[in-house]
């Protein structure tokens, strides 16, 4: 390497400049005083942990995604952090082990080997909650809340609400005589909704019904119409009435959007799935699902559900806007002074010491004395 790239980063990989960093904090302290507020405590999980417990019950994707060192100390292998889902299960089945519904939050910085999309990063803020014991769609319909609360909160104005349940395709594969390598075709393909694709790798499946009903999974996305003549699965539609229902009472102003043929987080999830996307950006900007038992590998097997979104991606969608005003100080030793810049700061102004004479950029404002007294002008 160069002295002429050495500052050079790896790909997806991005320092937070000062503008940048400001309105992250400031968001991420927004979000999680909303979670405060409907009653979610808030863990710090630690960056790494043994993989043993790190990658265990949220299917291979996250074993992909996770980068692996050797503990010096145990000779065991460590992973850093790719999700912060599993670790707030873990603490719930383990470390808490309390009864009753439990309501977590995070923040924090997770590494992965690959980005999530063509231009993200592989180091995302993620935040997000988590709720546990509780398997009634109530509680479903609450995280869904808090995701829409969430992005209602970043300021990106109107929300579609992506609406899935991961019952009614596992309804249709259920014996159906396809192994493992044929369903995992399967699946690839409805992911893509790939018409031909599908077709050609259920040509196997001599049920002739359920392939056409499988095939109209790739179709099945849209408006409330889509629920209409699904003849199985009934519970899992079910679900979905009662929780647009819900949301559209809550959140009138809130689209909604089903897809029949979502299997996002399949390998993990066992009931809703659900995202949240806004105008002009392809990506979900949250998303979240029903996960239950996935606490069973550290002990108890817990009802869950939860949701998280990534504090970069938002403020990437949002106008830049100019860092805070601040108020210029000269240097001295004026005890009067002095207490005028600790009020000042004390109500929340930016004061900067004007160290070799010369008024920072940001400061639109001077503290001067007039007769004695320390009094704030307009540049």
């Amino acid at each position: 390497m160069t002295m002429y790239d050495r500052w050079l980063l790896p790909d997806g990989i991005e320092e937070v400049l000062p503008s940048s960093a400001a309105r992250v904090e400031d968001l991420r302290r927004q979000l999680l005083d909303l979670y405060r507020s409907w009653g979610y405590q808030l863990l710090i999980t630690p960056l790494v942990e043994f993989t043993d417990s790190l990658l265990s019950g949220l299917g291979t994707d996250l074993d992909t995604l996770t980068y692996k060192l050797t503990d010096q100390v145990s000779g065991r292998t460590m992973g850093i952090r790719a999700d912060i889902t599993p670790q707030v299960a873990r603490i719930d089945a383990h470390s808490l082990g309390q009864e009753g519904v439990s309501r977590l939050c995070y923040a924090g910085s997770v590494l992965q080997t690959r980005p999530g999309s063509l231009l993200g990063s592989r180091l995302p803020i993620k935040v997000g909650a988590e709720l546990y014991g509780d398997s009634s769609l109530a509680a479903d319909i609450e995280i869904i809340s808090m995701m829409l609360e969430t992005v209602a909160c970043a300021g990106l104005g109107r929300v579609t609400l992506d609406l899935g349940h991961v019952g009614i395709y596992r309804s249709l594969l259920a014996d159906s005589g396809l192994d493992s390598d044929q369903e995992q075709a399967v699946f690839d393909a409805l992911q893509r909704k790939s018409l031909p694709d599908l077709k050609l790798v259920l040509a196997p499946l001599a049920d002739a019904g359920r392939r056409q009903l499988i095939l109209e999974l790739a179709s099945k996305h849209g408006d409330l119409s889509v629920l209409e003549d699904v003849p199985y699965a009934a519970a899992a539609v079910a679900e979905l009435h009662e929780v647009r229902a819900a949301i559209e009472h809550r959140y009138p102003n809130v689209d909604i959007y089903f897809d029949l043929g979502e299997l996002r987080g399949y390998d993990y999830h066992t009931g809703l799935v659900f995202a949240a996307y806004v105008p002009g950006f392809g990506q979900a900007v949250a998303n979240g699902g029903r996960y239950d038992d996935v606490g069973e590998v550290y002990g108890r097997a817990r009802p869950a559900t939860g949701f998280n979104t990534d504090l970069k991606a938002l403020l990437d969608l949002l106008e830049q806007v100019p860092l805070a005003s601040a108020i210029s100080a000269p240097v001295g030793s004026d005890d009067a002074m002095w207490q005028r810049v600790g009020e000042l700061r004390g109500a929340g102004e930016i004061v900067i010491c004007s160290l070799s004479g010369e008024v920072d950029p940001r400061c639109d404002r001077q503290l001067v004395c007039r007769e004695g007294d320390w009094q704030v002008e307009i540049l």
